[in-house]
């Protein structure tokens, strides 16, 4: 594998229609990246018009969306010729990682490739090497599908450029990600205010632990209090509600920031080891056709012992 050197952050603008289209003709009438170079942090930019294989003019929809005309893809080249020059100002697929706000953008550079015949190598080596930042942003910091405006917003940043534009959505992507990478405790503090203290309307840094081991304790002593017993049909509403606790709180282990102390990160652990316990105990009385199923001391959640 060679070694990493450059980020590529890409998007497409395509055909739509207020009706709507499906994705497969939804051609791509523009592409817009940007090049971030790891060791200089210089970044430069791609940004070209696309023919599409549909001769349809384009939608008063369409146009007034991406700020695209008739006239801007009269002399512009096809998907093909595009692509070839995008991967000469790439430079070396094997040294990048490609990036876009939404795998979408990945799936139309593989839908258009495939119209055009261009060869499928050339685009796996590009999907190996692919990140749907978005999905992660999602996962880790947002808890929902961002936009690429609400993403920035998070972080105390606005748009810049021209919205709409591929490339500046590629450099504005770029922009959450250096914020994400290299913010570790304010994607921390957007993640806890966007998966946890939802209902907080301001917490302190110092607060953060203490509030966190009240939340975590309120939390599961609302869906399991002090009881051992449970009827086979609640254990099954148990198994999701632990799953969604894990979900709420499972960042915390990732502790990138050094926010999180080692009484939380111990208390989410064993929430965590609770939820994967419950799960085989549940298998294995379903698979017994148990009515019941019965926690022992050592079972319990040590997060609610510790009260």
């Amino acid at each position: 594998m060679a070694q990493l050197k450059q980020y590529i952050f890409f998007d497409f603008e395509m055909l739509c229609a207020s009706k709507g289209l499906t994705f497969e003709s939804m051609e791509a009438i523009r592409l817009g990246a940007v090049k971030y170079d790891l060791e200089t942090r210089q970044i430069t930019t791609f940004d070209q018009y696309i023919k599409p294989i549909s001769n349809e003019p384009l939608s008063e929809f369409c146009k007034k969306l991406t700020g695209i005309s008739d006239e801007d893809l009269i002399d512009a080249a096809d998907f093909k010729e595009v692509l070839k020059e995008f991967l000469t100002w790439v430079g070396g697929i094997k040294k990048s990682q490609f990036f876009s706000w939404s795998s979408s953008d990945l799936t139309r550079l593989c839908l258009d490739a495939s119209f055009h015949e261009i060869s499928s190598s050339t685009i796996k080596k590009i999907q190996q090497r692919y990140v749907d930042f978005q999905a992660i942003f999602t996962q880790r910091v947002s808890k929902t599908n961002a936009s690429v405006e609400t993403a920035l917003h998070l972080y105390g940043l606005t748009f810049v450029g021209e919205k709409h534009n591929p490339k500046w959505d590629a450099y504005n992507t770029l922009r959450i990600y250096l914020q994400f990478l290299n913010q570790p405790l304010a994607s921390d503090l957007i993640m806890l205010k966007s998966f946890i203290f939802e209902e907080e309307e301001q917490y302190s840094v110092e607060r953060v632990n203490t509030l966190l081991h009240h939340k975590l304790i309120d939390d599961f002593s609302s869906i399991l209090g002090d009881r051992d017993t449970f009827p086979m049909k609640e254990a099954s509403k148990l198994v999701k509600k632990t799953r969604n606790l894990v979900k709420k709180y499972n960042n915390i282990l990732i502790n990138r920031s050094g926010l999180f102390s080692q009484d939380i990160l111990f208390l989410v652990k064993r929430l965590v080891d609770f939820h994967h316990t419950f799960i085989s105990a549940y298998e294995e009385h379903r698979a017994y056709s148990s009515k019941i199923i019965i926690l022992d001391d050592s079972e319990r959640p040590l997060i609610l012992k510790r009260r």
